[in-house]
């Protein structure tokens, strides 16, 4: 069903232009909009223009008319005033309630289409039949981008994307649960990798410049085939949640960069705690001192560069190998050397995903 405020919007605007009074009810024979001067029919003449075959009735200076869905009547429209035009006016508006019935049929068929083509509920050769029918082009690349506000989603995110990207260029918004909006964007012949990573870096930054909330990007690989658009949503799905566990400090992940860490989400959980017991041994992660933890991913980065790590965090080298010792003594490992630092990383990663597992049970 059209939308209240649509419908007051619509004939609002007529009303407008042709000072005629217009009410439009349900087939109960309530009022559901109406503008200008209040008319006093009956709700039991509205339903018994409903049940009967007539097309329009007269009732006083009341023009009854019937708004028809294909063959199902959906409203009956009241043009009230005098005058030869008011039922000229009234057929006016009953067309312009039919287009825009039509257009809000459309808008929620395509809404199924591409959620049911997301979640792989149709055959293939119903994917193309209904893109047929609802006029979607088959041929043109598409990849999906899942856009997670971080905290609870905002319906004026999802209305921000419709507003930055629209049906008529082959893009959709649509939202499957309560977390994340997805938008599978229409691609010209060309776009690559970078294009994409621009496309998602300028969500964030008019999301948090619009309406002030941080939001985080996931998106697949490009689909040069409309059933390969559920595949692109898995993938950005992925990117997603491997981006909240292991890279928390970006704002955008791509499926095709997530490296060790989409390999560690794709682990069996009691494998990675046989990991964690065989190099951390009975010392619990959650202990570390933080810290040390924080200066090692630092030394990790700066590819075990003593000196340059210093610098970047300000202490002294001195401080740095004091660091370092403390935790060979806990661990064993001395990150000096690049297998035990590698280790190090990998098994807090994996440390990393076990308790996201933990949070989400």
């Amino acid at each position: 069903m059209v939308s209240l405020q649509i419908l007051k919007n619509s004939i609002e605007e007529l009303h407008t232009i042709t000072k005629v009074n217009l009410s439009v009810y349900d087939l109960s024979g309530n009022e559901l909009v109406s503008c200008g001067e209040p008319n006093t029919l009956d709700s039991g003449i509205i339903t018994g223009f409903a049940m009967s075959p007539a097309d329009s009735q007269i009732v006083g200076t009341n023009h009854l008319l019937k708004v028809m869905d294909d063959e199902e009547l959906t409203y009956i429209l009241v043009a009230s005033g005098t005058g030869e035009e008011v039922y000229m006016i009234g057929r006016v508006a009953v067309s312009q309630l039919k287009i825009l019935i039509s257009s809000n049929k459309d808008k929620i068929d395509k809404n199924n289409f591409f959620q049911n083509l997301l979640m792989d509920n149709m055959l293939l050769v119903d994917v193309y039949s209904k893109a047929k029918k609802l006029k979607v082009d088959v041929a043109i690349p598409r990849v999906v981008f899942i856009v997670e506000a971080i905290g609870d989603k905002d319906t004026i995110v999802s209305e921000l994307l419709k507003g930055m990207f629209s049906q008529q260029t082959g893009d959709f918004v649509t939202e499957i649960d309560e977390t994340n909006i997805i938008l599978i964007k229409a691609l010209n012949d060309g776009e690559k990798k970078e294009d994409l990573v621009r496309i998602a870096e300028s969500i964030v930054d008019m999301v948090n410049t619009e309406v002030m909330i941080n939001v985080r990007v996931g998106f697949g690989s490009i689909a040069s085939e409309l059933k390969d658009v559920s595949k692109s949503y898995k993938e950005a799905m992925m990117a997603v949640n491997v981006g909240k566990i292991f890279y928390e400090e970006r704002s955008v992940n791509s499926y095709s960069s997530l490296g060790i860490g989409r390999l560690i989400y794709q682990l069996p959980p009691n494998l990675c705690q046989l990991f964690l017991e065989e190099v951390f041994k009975n010392n619990d992660p959650a202990s570390f001192d933080e810290e040390i933890v924080s200066t090692v991913y630092k030394f990790f980065e700066n590819n075990l560069n003593v000196s340059e790590t210093s610098r970047q965090l300000f202490i002294h080298r001195n401080t740095l190998v004091y660091r370092v010792e403390k935790l060979k003594a806990i661990t064993g490992l001395d990150v000096r050397e690049f297998e035990d630092a590698l280790t190090f990383i990998i098994a807090m990663m994996v440390y990393n995903y076990l308790r996201y597992l933990q949070k989400e049970e």
